[in-house]
């Protein structure tokens, strides 16, 4: 009766529900699990790791192998709720080879559907293979325009593979986020490195911020508009709220004046002047009593 409940599932699960959370761990060590885009905070237990050092670490898939990408960093959350992964060990040759081994069998498998899908004449471009040996199961990201019929690729790959298929088709933001890279400001890929989530980038965010609406300047390596956009949209809209729309007749300290140009940043204004058709550049501040003023309506000639 005693060998029955120590091998029943529920009551091992009672047991560990019952059991008192673990205290939160002194420190915490920065990790880059392979096949994640960042890194996160990993609980390094007993072991004295230096950078650099493969270690495997426990994830919800199963043991992972990651690096080590920070050295000790005192942790500050006191709370239990934070348990961050642990690392199990440092890895041992049994462990590189078969990550050597998962790294081979992804790439033949591209290779494999990049041949599948040249013959099947498929409208479609593969991301990246990723191999789960835990689950016997391959994940195929692919892009396409539309919707692909992907069932006799499925059951080629399957009958070629011996293990489970499955394909997930991608956009073309989350395709350079998983590829990573670097944008015209030469810094990494913002989605690639601390972007959680997508958020909607207009044409409108480039106008407010007086952009030349030039696809190849605002555009990312996706060929999307730049994620980078939004971060100061807003101080830009609260930037250009005083400021004269390009076009408009203004009084000016020396006369009526035509805005030619807005420096947002500046708030400085080039005015072309109607008079002596000459440019002034002046700041908001000098204009403000100005721009409040109503526009005089130049005189109608007497004839």
């Amino acid at each position: 009766m005693h060998r029955t409940l120590k091998n029943n599932p529920d009551c091992k699960n009672k047991e560990q529900a019952d059991r008192p959370p673990e205290p939160p761990p002194r420190f915490v060590i920065g990790t880059r699990i392979r096949g994640s885009l960042k890194s996160e905070l990993c609980n390094p237990q007993h072991l004295n790791l230096r950078v650099g050092a493969q270690v495997m670490v426990g994830t919800n898939d199963g043991p992972k192998m990651g690096q080590v990408v920070s050295n000790k960093i005192i942790n500050f959350r006191k709370d239990a709720s934070f348990a961050p992964p642990k690392i199990l060990r440092i890895a041992n040759e049994s462990d590189l080879a078969k990550e050597k081994n998962k790294e081979q069998r992804e790439w033949n498998s591209s290779q494999l559907c990049w041949e599948l899908i040249d013959k099947l004449g498929l409208a479609m471009n593969l991301s990246r293979v990723v191999y789960f040996e835990e689950m016997n199961k391959s994940i195929f990201y692919f892009t396409a325009e539309g919707r692909i019929d992907f069932r006799e690729l499925v059951k080629q790959l399957a009958a070629k593979l011996r293990h489970r298929i499955e394909m997930r088709q991608v956009g073309v933001r989350d395709e350079a986020k998983a590829i990573t890279g670097h944008g015209i400001c030469g810094e990494s890929l913002c989605c690639s490195t601390f972007l959680t989530e997508f958020t909607p980038v207009t044409i409108r965010m480039a106008k407010d911020q007086g952009l030349a609406l030039n696809p190849s300047k605002i555009s990312g390596v996706c060929g999307r508009l730049m994620c980078c956009l939004q971060y100061e949209h807003d101080l830009y809209r609260k930037m250009i709220k005083e400021l004269p729309k390009i076009g408009k007749i203004i009084n000016t300290p020396e006369g009526s004046g035509k805005v030619v140009k807005n420096d947002i940043l500046k708030q400085v204004i080039t005015v072309r002047l109607l008079d002596d058709d000459y440019m002034m550049y002046y700041h908001l501040d000098e204009l403000r009593e100005y721009l409040n003023k109503p526009q005089e309506k130049p005189a109608t000639p007497t004839q």
